[in-house]
Order: structure tokens, then sequence, then C-alpha cells
């Protein structure tokens, strides 16, 4: 539903020619909107995920984006070599690692 002819009636301002104004306000509107409610949260996540990301160390237990549990055997500067088995091992990339292991179990024991 358009809401823009419904202002523009509404409005004594755009019989004088300042329905410009009004679109260009309306616009500005919707784009503050979409980056306190789109935006900025998603950063806000990305950070959070960077942050424990670059905290993971040897020994820690995490999950792959692919749902592959193990626990970190080496961190290198852009992967982690993970044992999966005893005597497995894979190398994956940082950024497909989304959870450390013990994190998921203290939010799964607190709800």
């Amino acid at each position: 539903m358009n809401l823009f002819p419904l202002l523009q009636a509404a409005s004594p301002a755009t019989q004088n020619g300042g329905s410009n104004w009004t679109m260009l306000l309306m616009l500005l509107l919707i784009v503050v909107v979409f980056y306190f409610f789109m935006i900025r949260p998603q950063q806000k996540r990305q950070k959070e995920l960077q942050k424990s990301r670059s905290a993971m160390k040897s020994g820690d237990k995490v999950i792959t984006a692919g749902g592959i549990h193990g626990r970190i055997r080496e961190v290198r500067e852009k992967e982690f070599l993970l044992e999966i088995s005893d005597g497995v091992r894979i190398l994956v990339d940082k950024s497909s690692v989304y959870a450390n292991a013990g994190d998921v179990a203290a939010d799964t024991e607190k709800k």
C-alpha cells in the first residue's frame, strides 16, 4: 500500500510545492529506520563473532558451519586444524567455525 498519496492529500505544504521536501524526508526516515533495525545489529553480531574466533585457542571444542564437532589442535593465521576423532584431523577456514561447543552447552543448560 502506498501511503504517499494519503500524506500528500493531508499536507497543506503540498499545495505550495513542498512535496519534494516531504518525499525526501520520508525517504531519509526509511533509510534511518532500516539502518537501526537491520544493518547495525548485523554489524554488532559480526564483531562479536570475529572477537570469539580470535579468542579460540588449542584445545577448545568447536562446531563448524557444516555441523562438524571437533577440538582445535592448531591455530593458524586463517585456519584451524581440527581433530574430529582420534587421529582424524581436518583443516578448516576460521570463517567456517561458528560456535564454541562449550558456549553452546552453557546456553542449552540455561534454557
